[in-house]
């Protein structure tokens, strides 16, 4: 049964602001000093492997940030602020349609872990990679790849190298689509043993608020939380779950 209405008040938005913009200009920061900036050197290519693995954190970060967008919690009563900041969150974690995935996602809460649900595999509901498969294809579009395509032309043009654009945007992304699917999406809706709760089809995991934090922003161990509460923001999840009645 999903919890009363939790919806952030008014208050919460400049929080939600701050912690969102935190990302984004950490993002920024690396994305442009890596792809126009870098040099590549032996010696530095441990410090780009760490950076690498921020940026796709960070990545990570910025679709959670959209996503609470399109629940209107980042900035509550305020909608348009909602759909130009998740707009930009989404274009530039990987050249996504903010348009194109907000109906996507509530069709996934209208219905989760049913063939409703675009992001669930009715058919291998315990199986991982054609899970993935289904969920790539489900996101994938000609105009993501055209428009990633347009921004790495011209950043060559201004200067950039392609490896550089690969490892700094590119490559952080994917890990960013892994850590979102393994964490955000297939562990919390894969059919175990156990049944789940209720019909969110949704389920914790068990890491601490730290791993919590660095897998997928909380969607992982406060998952059903968010199913319950989908317009509490990424951030108040674990204060939902310790108040959630067990």
């Amino acid at each position: 049964m999903p919890l009363p209405d939790r919806r952030a008040p008014a208050a919460d938005t400049l929080p939600g602001l701050i912690l969102a913009g935190a990302i984004a200009l950490a993002w920024v920061t690396i994305h442009v000093g890596g792809i126009f900036f870098w040099e590549w050197r032996w010696s530095t290519a441990p410090i780009a492997m760490v950076l690498i693995l921020v940026q796709a954190w960070l990545s990570t970060g910025l679709f959670i940030v959209a996503h609470d967008c399109m629940h209107g919690s980042l900035a509550p009563r305020r909608p348009g602020v909602n759909r130009i900041v998740g707009t930009l969150c989404l274009a530039a974690y990987a050249g996504l349609s903010y348009g194109a995935l907000l109906p996507k996602h509530h069709a996934h809460h209208a219905a989760p872990g049913t063939p409703a649900d675009p992001d669930f595999h009715p058919d291998a509901p315990t199986r991982a990679l054609p899970w993935f498969v289904r969920f790539f294809r489900g996101y994938y579009t000609h105009g993501q790849i055209v428009r990633i395509t347009i921004a790495a032309i011209l950043y060559m043009l201004l200067g950039a190298s392609l490896w550089s654009i690969v490892a700094f945007w590119a490559v952080p992304a994917l890990l960013a689509l892994g850590q979102l699917f393994l964490f955000g999406t297939y562990l919390p809706h894969r059919h175990e043993a156990l049944p789940f709760a209720d019909t969110h089809h949704a389920r914790n995991s068990r890491l601490s608020p730290t791993l919590s934090l660095l897998t997928c922003f909380h969607f992982g161990a406060c998952h059903h939380e968010h199913h319950l509460s989908p317009q509490t923001p990424w951030w108040r999840l674990p204060r939902l779950r310790r108040a959630t009645p067990r």
